[in-house]
């Protein structure tokens, strides 16, 4: 690859925040026909790095050259006429426009007359076929389509830029497994035409699917750069939280010891629990200090479960028991309670309020099971916020930010603080880890963990079917809306297992092939 000049070369970049360096001396080089994945926790300095490189943070000292010459764009027009195309995990498109309007905004094609708009249809959907979207019609609505065909049709955009440079930030965050694997194909083709990709994600198994190089960032500082061949998973993840992955393997062998065997009766138990066209009536139990794990493919009723147990949708059939009473939760209020608490998949729309600081949403659940008319003292609130800030490894300075100004890992606590302040006896957790840092991710598994061990009942939701398996006592396996199986986990449980529950062999279940 030395041979090969680099489109990009970033060398000594810093950056500060309000006197505060985000940046530290970091160097960076992209070559073409190369994808180079940027690692790193939330707060590493991944977003700050892109925004040096496409003008959206000033740099105080550095150098950044393209195709060789020394050039610092000025904000994202600037960089994209310098060859460098950008795709944000927030994907910034117009849902009042329809797909090709937003495919090729800032690249339409012109005629006599104005924009040809059949010429930008049939150019938006040459892009998309590319991104495995054939039949999707151009002339349709953004605001008609899913959230993972919104991501790709933002992949498309930058597309029809033929960029140099591409930089895909969090790009298969919101894709099912089907999407992710035909997005990492369209990569793998983009490189191998000659395209420099930076490739940005918390998924390490798309990384390792797609990536030539890896870079490592910690507290705006480059600690580590590998070959992907080279590297193990575990001294990447080391290096990328600064401490050793062996506190995972720990937690492993630790559940594996528990290993809870109810002996006495469900804390939790569903009887033909269902609701018409959304989840096949279905049996669940659940003891004091268990974790049970439900595993299934993206539509497989798992969340829908969850959603019935916890009081956030309404059950057409079957019964509801706690502690051995019939009980109907019909919002997650009602649940509340009860003393069953719901962490939705939805962290934004129906987890933590983003206006609110920290330290109120922590508050929040707890205040309203209080009411109103009693509100908590400061006291009382200092108390329960150092409650979890240790336990949690919350930041002292986050508390009194905007949430939504804080990391989807910091979120993700903030929301577990707030559920546990009402001391639940039962807590659904539907992925409580997806789309953040591995360091965050073990301090929430590690607090899993240690919730069985004080005797609650928890349900865990996780597509990392790896997290389902190191946390669980029972995995129920569900697919096509219908529980299909239940699993006592052991030594002898793994991901294959699960897999092969669900009538899919391992590769289909993963990535597979992503070469052509």
């Amino acid at each position: 690859m030395s041979a090969v000049k680099p489109a990009v070369e970033m060398s000594g970049i810093t950056v500060e925040f309000a006197g505060v360096r985000a940046l530290d001396e970091v160097d960076l080089t992209l070559f073409p026909g190369e994808v180079h994945a940027l690692m790193g926790e939330n707060g590493a300095g991944k977003s700050t790095l892109i925004g040096a490189l496409t003008g959206r943070h000033p740099i105080r000292s550095g150098v950044v050259r393209i195709d060789g010459a020394e050039r610092s764009p000025s904000g994202i027009a600037d960089s994209r006429a310098a060859g460098i195309a950008t795709v944000f995990q927030e994907t910034h498109l117009s849902p009042s426009l329809t797909v090709a309007e937003n495919v090729m905004l800032g690249s339409e094609i012109r005629g006599r007359f104005g924009i040809d708009w059949t010429a930008n249809r049939g150019r938006a959907s040459e892009v998309l076929a590319q991104l495995g979207l054939p039949d999707l019609d151009p002339r349709a609505r953004l605001s008609s389509l899913s959230p993972a065909v919104a991501q790709l049709v933002a992949v498309a955009r930058a597309l029809v830029l033929e960029p140099r440079v591409l930089i895909l930030d969090e790009p298969t965050s919101s894709l099912d497994v089907a999407e992710a694997r035909t997005l990492l194909r369209v990569v793998r083709r983009l490189r191998d035409a000659g395209t420099a990709i930076l490739f940005v994600s918390h998924f390490l198994e798309h990384v390792f699917a797609v990536a030539d190089r890896l870079t490592v960032l910690r507290a705006g500082r480059v600690v580590a750069e590998y070959a992907a061949e080279d590297v193990e998973r575990a001294e990447l993840i080391s290096q990328m939280i600064g401490e050793d992955i062996d506190a995972l393997r720990e937690l492993r062998s630790q559940r594996l010891a528990h290993h809870y065997a109810p002996g006495g009766p469900a804390t939790l138990r569903a009887d033909h629990l269902g609701r018409r066209g959304v989840l096949d009536p279905t049996d669940l139990e659940l003891s004091r200090g268990e974790v049970v794990g439900l595993a299934g493919l993206r539509g497989s009723g798992r969340t829908e479960l969850a959603r019935l147990v916890g009081g956030a949708d309404r059950a057409d059939s079957g019964e509801l028991w706690l502690d051995g009473s019939r009980v109907s939760l019909r919002s997650p209020g009602a649940a509340l309670r009860h003393r069953v608490a719901l962490s939705t998949e939805n962290l934004r729309e129906e987890g933590v309020i983003g206006g609110l600081t920290a330290r109120e949403n922590i508050v929040l659940a707890l205040q309203a099971m209080r009411g109103w008319s009693r509100p908590l003292s400061r006291g009382e609130q200092d108390a329960l916020i150092d409650t979890y800030l240790d336990a949690l490894h919350l930041a002292p300075e986050d508390l009194d930010r905007p949430t939504s100004t804080l990391s989807g890992g910091t979120q993700q606590k903030v929301l577990l603080a707030r559920l546990l302040a009402t001391r639940p006896h039962v807590l659904i957790l539907d992925e409580p880890t997806r789309g953040i840092d591995i360091g965050a991710k073990v301090d929430i598994q590690r607090r899993i963990a240690k919730l069985a061990g004080e005797g609650v009942a928890v349900v865990f939701i996780s597509s990392e079917l790896e997290e389902v398996v190191r946390l669980s006592d029972r995995i129920v396996v569900l697919k096509d809306r219908e529980k299909i199986g239940e699993l006592s986990n052991g030594p002898g449980v793994t991901v294959d297992t699960i897999v092969e529950m669900i009538a899919a062999d391992l590769a289909g279940e993963g990535l597979g092939d992503v070469d052509e």
